[in-house]
């Protein structure tokens, strides 16, 4: 039991060093620690993951988001903590490709004998980044390729969830992994799983509905692009300063230039920008052609306001569904 062995050694030491404390708070404490330590645990490394367990596992297991809320996942590393949270994991979801490679080194040095390990880009159909025209891209993105890397080419485009389409997939892949580590709720699982990939089919609708109504089918994003697997999904083109794993901040004359004259020529009426971005290169454009400035949620993460009100990834992408209105009318 290495749970157990971790939090008797930190509970001795907490009564040494404040013995004196309240007894009646120590025992509030010790208890809520005893009921965590009888659930089964699920670590995931990105928002879309800890959502989508969360929907399905309810309260029945704990789920973590090794993400700190507000923090970029492309330029996450993990902390000794974060190490022992993996550690600890009865269930370990990634996503896999370049912004994980740290994940191999890690489970390298852990015992994962008893530990379910699930990569979610094994679950979908995977394509290569692509570079469009007038995009800014950097030879080496600073990820520290492998050529012997097991979990997908660093070539692969590793935003697999941004297509709803292959989140109902990844909804059912983490459904039947539950349902097999803890068969007695086998049924409530997939219940809920059912349930929200119903939601999840409704979203795709939605997002049909929209861009067959629309009148253009261009996008353009002041910004990094990790949207193509949504793109594809719903028969979309888009322009972008950088592609979706990119360290590149500033984007060059000729970048601006270009997508300048794009969104003027094609009277494009809406820029996008990320989550958690500057928004610099967005307000530019915006600042040159007259057009909007729109938020596109990629799901990486969450903001701690987010978070603490319990946004789920249906609630984000329906906030992108009025901001795609916007760009296609």
């Amino acid at each position: 039991m290495r749970k157990l062995s971790y939090i008797m050694v930190a509970v001795m030491l907490l009564a040494t060093l404040f013995g004196c404390g309240n007894t009646s708070e120590t025992n509030e404490a010790n208890e809520t620690r005893s009921g965590q330590e009888d659930s089964l645990k699920i670590v995931t490394t990105l928002f879309y993951q800890y959502d989508f367990a969360k929907q399905i596992v309810g309260d029945e297991m704990q789920v973590e988001l090794l993400l700190r809320a507000g923090q970029e996942s492309h330029s996450y590393e993990p902390t000794p903590a974060d190490v022992l949270m993996i550690q600890e994991a009865d269930i370990f979801i990634y996503n896999g490709g370049s912004s994980e490679l740290w994940v191999r080194k890690v489970l390298e040095g852990a015992n994962t004998d008893e530990m379910i390990i699930m990569c979610m880009m094994d679950y979908v159909d995977v394509v290569e980044e692509e570079i469009v025209e007038g995009m800014e891209h950097d030879e080496d993105d600073g990820h520290g390729h492998d050529e012997d890397d097991h979990d997908h080419s660093h070539d692969e485009d590793e935003h697999i969830w941004t297509s709803p389409v292959n989140a109902q997939h990844l909804v059912q892949a983490i459904v039947d992994t539950v349902s097999e580590i803890d068969s007695e709720n086998r049924e409530l699982y997939e219940t809920n799983g059912q349930n929200y990939i119903a939601e999840l089919q409704a979203l795709d609708q939605e997002f049909r509905d929209v861009v067959s109504n629309g009148v253009r089918t261009t996008l353009i994003f002041g910004d990094r692009f990790p949207l193509r697997y949504f793109v594809e999904e719903y028969g979309l083109d888009y322009f972008a300063a950088f592609p979706g794993c990119s360290t590149e901040v500033e984007p060059s004359v000729a970048t601006i230039a270009f997508l300048t004259d794009k969104i003027k020529s094609e009277k494009i009426p809406v820029v996008y920008h990320l989550e958690l971005s500057n928004e610099k290169i967005a307000e530019t454009l915006c600042e040159n052609t007259g057009a909007t400035k729109m938020q596109f949620h990629s799901c990486h993460n969450v903001t701690a306001e987010e978070l603490e009100a319990g946004k789920t990834y249906v609630d984000l992408m329906r906030g992108n569904l009025e901001s795609l209105k916007a760009g296609v009318n």
